[in-house]
């Protein structure tokens, strides 16, 4: 508390000085600006007219605050990740502040505060002698009241100006002090003063100041200034820190001591001006008897010695989580939860007083952190970058979220410099992201899930080999014709007749090919969009945008040509480990306003976009790709289930998508910009584009480590059912018309070399499998008759002689004969076996020959 109490004799003295206040504070005041307008009668009576006729009230808004943004640990502790402010203002309470700060503030700006009713009458005529007539220091005559009453206009003005002009004009109406325009002002601001006294106490007012008072800069309040200029709070400043901080308040940008290579007021002059300033404050406390001779003669030899700390706003603060702060930055500046328009969102960032606390993960953030390092932030053949997100699939929080950059919002920076950047590769642009990267075969989930609804069962057999396919666009835009070889499969694979199962494994294109000529890209990209993905410029997966050349659904979107947000593929993966429940991605768990009061966050939901079967079924086709598919690489050996999918986008870009039922990571690491080849380039020992199995299976695990896992539901059995096809007989056919029969059941063709057949030559004379069921499309080998064939008679159980003659009758040569002999047989013999066997179709050449029984062979 200040060291001189207010008694009651300064009660009396502060209400003695409210009667009569109309006509005399306007004739002082008068006096006080301009004094020679004083001699004049009707000068004071104008001014009395002019001090009655003002509004007395004065609305004390909320102080501009800093808004700040907390992550919170596992102990429940918050931790501060950045601070956003155009006053920089940390506001405290009454016994929070030294009491020889208040007795420095009073001192040199308001001796007799305790004793006036809101209008140092004394000093008010006592500063217009001396400023008229130049004898002495220039002094102002403001009450503390009334200089509060000046910084709250002054804040009103900064609060509610819409442009710099209109704040310009605002703060020079706030600020006048010469002319009639300044009279006037001084005599609004005493009107004001002595209403502000009548409805709070001095104790209130006098904190209230010392809370909004500007100390050079971006600094205001008493606390944040003691913090910045040394590095200590209000309740432990000293008598020299004090009178140093008391001397600012009257013109704080010249006697502010952080520009120490200032030649008028700097460290090599010693802070001249403010050493003069603060040594005016000390004799003003050595005069009102606040401190003792020794103190006095103490502080008058000792030097200004600033230990500056400078007060960094922004997401640059959060270092590590820089990017994840800016995410939340964007938010609150593009949601209309933080206020209707965006003037007034960026008002409530910067002097809202909001405490954000975010869903970031610290732990998880430090080890993604950690992960990400492995990637440069620099490579000097390519534009090299890199990110991890992780979500919470049952939630949609955003637990971590790093890149291979370092973050900053300085553009000579950020063009001086490649390491830095302002650009969130994670996000949408909307949210400061890029305009996104093509994600490659990770999009080949949603191919799955298509494949998935229309009723088809991962273990059904289909034509995945290098071949002409027809791909259903959809959406009106009929087909689309792929020639073999148009696009191939990751180092060089053929294709093969498989399963949706295995080609998902293995990540053939071929493969998804197939299947699209099944179900429909349109139907494919609709998927997409249900589970929260666009394209990172926020046009729609399935839309096109002729305007702008843009077509939404064509064939290689099979293969991830879409330039996509790392986070949104997050949320769709993170769907598959929901069960089919899309939880949108948020950032912000709770938001307090300045009274500590909970306001509205975000609007964020979680609704069901797959059936269950559909997505358990997906989790169970998606496990193979780590256990023995294209991504063995990143499997972590913890024992917690998990699924995952590649993506490589023309060796230019490459992810790894995943998700525990816990938590879901996407790592992706490719070319910003350009086109370099990541399979030629290496950083820290590794192949740029294996990176990804190195950062995967850390952030996974650490999440694996700290939350577990679940195994995913069982999956659905009429989509995982075998599945058997009818295959038609094409005996007898023409190659084209058996070509074109099976083509039509849905099987493959292969044509073999003609064969010995008792058919017209060309035509088909057998086919392999034969007619039947058969599983999936299995390809079918046919072989067309070269006319050369007979079939040869059945003769066993013949005498010799009939077989012999059935035999030329069928168009062959005399058979060889052997001869067994059997006590039972017949005299003449009895055929008993041949070769070829009856009913066999062969060359007309082939030798045919018979075994016959007979009593006695001799």
């Amino acid at each position: 508390m200040p060291g001189t109490k207010k008694t009651a004799t300064g009660v009396l003295a502060g209400l003695a000085g409210l009667v009569g206040l109309s006509a005399v504070a306007g004739v002082l005041v008068t006096a006080t600006v301009t004094p020679a307008i004083a001699v004049s009668g009707a000068a004071a009576s104008s001014a009395i007219t002019m001090f009655d006729n003002m509004p007395s009230y004065l609305e004390i808004e909320d102080l501009m605050l800093p808004t700040e943004i907390y992550a919170t640990n596992d102990d429940g502790d918050d931790v501060q990740l950045a601070r956003f402010y155009d006053q920089n203002r940390l506001p405290v309470e009454y016994d929070e502040i030294a009491p020889i700060v208040y007795d420095a503030i009073l001192s040199s700006e308001d001796p007799r505060y305790y004793n006036h009713g809101g209008v140092d009458l004394i000093g008010t005529t006592r500063a217009a002698i001396s400023n008229v007539t130049g004898s002495g220091q220039t002094q102002g005559g403001s009450s503390i009241s009334q200089q509060y009453v000046k910084n709250v206009l002054v804040q009103r003005c900064e609060s509610e100006a819409e442009d710099d002009e209109t704040l310009r004009a605002c703060w020079e109406d706030a600020t006048t002090a010469s002319g009639m325009e300044g009279i006037e002002r001084k005599l609004q601001e005493v009107r004001y003063a002595i209403a502000l006294e009548q409805r709070y106490s001095k104790n209130d007012i006098l904190l209230g100041y010392l809370n909004i008072a500007n100390f050079g800069g971006t600094t205001y309040g008493i606390e944040a200034a003691a913090r910045y200029y040394f590095n200590t709070s209000a309740s432990e400043l000293n008598i020299n820190q004090s009178a140093t901080l008391a001397g600012m308040v009257q013109n704080p940008n010249t006697y502010r001591i952080d520009r120490p290579d200032s030649e008028v007021n700097g460290e090599e002059n010693g802070y001249a001006q403010t050493l003069q300033r603060r040594n005016y404050v000390v004799e003003r406390l050595y005069d009102d008897g606040k401190i003792t001779e020794e103190q006095y003669n103490t502080v008058l030899d000792a030097p200004i010695t600033p230990d500056i700390q400078p007060s960094s706003q922004g997401c640059v603060a959060a270092d590590g989580a820089a990017f994840f702060c800016d995410y939340v930055r964007t938010i609150i500046e593009n949601d209309e939860a933080f206020g209707a328009t965006p003037e007034e969102r960026e008002a409530i960032l910067s002097r809202g007083g909001l405490k954000v606390y975010t869903t970031l993960d610290l732990d998880l953030q430090a080890a993604a952190d950690e992960a990400i390092a492995i990637v440069p932030d620099t490579h000097p053949d390519l534009d090299l970058g890199a990110t991890g997100v992780q979500i919470e699939p049952d939630t949609g929080r955003v637990l971590s979220m790093v890149q291979n950059r370092k973050y900053s919002q300085d553009a000579d920076l950020t063009s001086s410099d490649p390491s830095y950047t302002s650009i969130n590769y994670n996000t949408r642009k909307v949210n400061g992201g890029s305009n996104g990267f093509p994600v490659g075969s990770t999009y080949k989930l949603f191919t799955l899930l298509n494949w998935l609804e229309h009723g088809h069962s991962v273990n059904e057999i289909i034509d995945g080999r290098q071949r002409n396919f027809t791909i259903q666009l959809g959406c009106g835009f009929g087909t689309q014709r792929i020639t073999p070889g148009q696009i191939n499969n990751f180092q060089g694979v053929g294709g093969y007749n498989g399963t949706p199962m295995r080609f998902t494994a293995d990540s053939l294109n071929t493969g998804f090919l197939a299947m699209s000529e099944q179900v429909s890209v349109c139907d494919t990209n609709k998927i997409a969009d249900r589970m929260g993905v666009t394209l990172a410029n926020g046009w729609s997966t399935y839309e096109s945008r002729p305007d702008d050349g843009y077509q939404a659904n064509v064939a290689y979107d099979i293969l991830g040509s879409k330039n996509i947000a790392p986070i949104d593929m997050a949320g769709a993966y993170a769907t598959i480990a929901n069960e089919g429940v899309y939880c949108e991605p948020q950032a912000i768990d709770r938001v307090l306003g300045p009274d500590g009061e909970e306001l509205p966050i975000p609007e964020s939901s979680c609704d069901r976009v797959l059936d269950e079967a559909v997505a358990a079924t997906a989790a169970y086709t998606l496990e193979g790709v780590l256990n023995g598919g294209s991504a063995v690489t990143s499997r972590i050996y913890d024992g917690v289930p998990a699924f995952g999918k590649t993506g490589i986008h023309e060796q230019e870009q490459t992810w790894m998508d995943g998700s525990s039922t816990e938590v879901t990571t996407v790592v992706w690491v490719g070319n910003v910009t350009g086109h370099g080849r990541l399979d030629y380039n290496y950083a820290n020992g590794l192949s740029l584009w294996q990176m990804r199995h190195s950062i995967w299976p850390a952030m996974q695990g650490a999440a694996n480590a700290k939350f577990g896992g679940e195994a995913f539901p069982s999956p659905d059995d009429t989509l995982t059912r075998q599945v058997y096809r009818d295959l038609p007989s094409v005996i007898g056919q023409s190659i084209e018309e058996a070509r074109s029969t099976l083509t039509a059941a849905g099987f493959s063709v292969n044509v073999g070399g003609p064969v010995d057949g008792t058919r017209a030559e060309g035509t088909i004379e057998r086919q392999d499998p034969g007619a039947g069921q058969v599983r999936g499309a299995v390809t079918v080998t046919i072989y067309p008759s070269n006319g050369d064939g007979a079939t040869v008679p059945d003769v066993v159980g013949m005498s010799p002689d009939a077989a012999i003659g059935e035999i030329r009758g069928a168009g062959f040569g005399d058979p060889s004969v052997s001869c067994e002999e059997n006590e039972d047989a017949s005299e003449d013999g009895t055929v008993v076996a041949m070769s070829p066997s009856g009913g066999t179709s062969t060359n007309r050449n082939e030798s045919v020959s018979i075994t016959v029984e007979r009593t006695d062979c001799s």
